[in-house]
């Protein structure tokens, strides 16, 4: 079984974006993290995918955007989270 692919787009010294890789990191759910701060275009990239939103993190499990740590937070907390990373990538 394959691991979902899980995408953080994140930045240095941001306090959601360590409580959204600390949390995946609980659930045993292994990313990939994008650093927006790195280049212009990994900004653009989350901008566009993630339907507008400037903010970090956005976080994408098998290419379905999340949301930021509130919303992955909610998952978790509907149990929909573990649900999430068990399921096989696509």
């Amino acid at each position: 079984m394959a691991e979902p692919r899980v995408i953080v787009y994140s930045q240095p010294f941001c306090g959601y974006c360590s409580a959204a890789k600390r949390l995946l990191k609980e659930k045993g759910g292994e990313y990939s993290e994008v650093d927006v701060m790195s280049e212009a275009g990994h900004r653009e990239e989350m901008i566009e995918g993630s339907g507008a939103r400037r903010t970090v993190p956005q976080i994408f499990i098998d290419g379905r955007h999340i949301g930021g740590y509130d919303d992955l937070s909610a998952l978790d907390k509907s149990g929909e989270l573990d649900r999430l990373l068990a399921s096989p990538a696509p």
